[in-house]
């Protein structure tokens, strides 16, 4: 008798580390799961230089799967990583990977983040309506963030703009991270300023003459979006030449789709979905989405480039 309960007492605290066990894997998604890959209902984190492709895709989605709720988080890049490393956001959108140490600090938590590359994004130069230089050498840009170009007569000897600001949407955003690392810098010059968001980069550049505003490319590419459309109607999109080529007669390339993905366009860097969600959830279904096929015909119609499909490019000869 005493050996049927020492066993039944076994059995039993078996069982209760079992339950322990299940229930401390994947840190933040204590509890019972009710989302799936297509119902329930989650945050998701994205960087603000990405708010009108995701406004669409996630729109797309919940049409698609009525059992589905998105509420989005819009902030810069460092705000969304820092609130996904603490467990508040189970999926975001962002132009970096993780980090080694970031993706440590998660494994040590039980977590593997799934990264997801959904697109190829175009870096971009807008300056005011008003200022005729719209093509700009790529080296006059490096020299800029590096300092060394601060006056408008270093672009155009007859210019009287007077000196160059530079404007970010956030300090804390992937924009100005893209150049400091594109350029191993340290820190941006002092001729380079924030605002709030893209919109207000916008905003700043159609009031000021002498101003260069840096935006992601689906801020002013999509045709069939009202927002879009109204910005671009209100700054000029900058031409950049290859690295090195400063000669008068240089090719000067704009952010189309078809020179971002050639590789002519010297200002690109990747977009992706990274999510840490244990199981197979909202977060996994919402990514596939974005990187399946009616996914990526959005990221097209963006003004960005697919990561998972072909981009057709049709050389028209006069």
């Amino acid at each position: 008798m005493k050996t049927g309960k020492l066993a039944g007492w076994k059995f039993g605290m078996a069982g209760l580390i079992i339950l322990l066990f299940f229930a401390s894997c994947g840190g933040g998604d204590h509890g019972i799961q009710t989302d799936t890959p297509t119902s329930g209902r989650i945050k998701v984190g994205i960087d603000d230089s990405y708010r009108l492709l995701l406004d669409t895709e996630i729109y797309t989605f919940e049409t698609f799967y009525k059992n589905s709720k998105i509420d989005t988080v819009y902030g810069s890049e460092a705000d969304i990583i820092d609130l996904f490393m603490k467990d508040s956001l189970p999926l975001i959108i962002a132009s970096r990977k993780l980090t080694v140490d970031e993706e440590k600090y998660l494994n040590s938590r039980q977590f593997i983040p799934k990264t997801t590359l959904i697109a190829f994004d175009g870096v971009v130069f807008i300056v005011n309506p008003g200022n005729p230089d719209t093509n700009l050498f790529y080296d006059k840009i490096l020299g800029i963030f590096k300092g060394e170009v601060k006056t408008w007569k270093e672009i155009r000897p007859k210019s009287k703009l007077g000196d160059i600001k530079v404007v970010f949407d956030n300090y804390k955003s992937g924009n100005p991270r893209y150049f400091r690392e594109k350029f191993n810098l340290s820190k941006l010059p002092s001729n380079c300023f924030a605002v709030n968001s893209n919109a207000e980069v916008i905003s700043f550049v159609e009031k000021n003459l002498n101003a260069i505003g840096v935006i992601s490319v689906n801020w002013i590419s999509d045709k069939e979006d009202t927002v879009s459309n109204n910005f671009l109607k209100r700054v000029k999109v900058a031409g950049i030449s290859t690295p090195g080529n400063n000669e008068p007669g240089a090719s000067f390339y704009r952010p189309y789709q078809a020179y971002i993905a050639q590789g002519d366009y010297p200002f690109t860097r990747n977009v992706y979905c990274i999510n840490r969600q244990t199981y197979r959830g909202l977060a996994y279904g919402l990514s596939s989405f974005i990187a399946g096929e009616k996914g990526q015909l959005i990221v097209l119609r963006s003004g960005m480039v697919p990561a998972a499909m072909p981009v057709r490019i049709v050389e028209i000869k006069h």
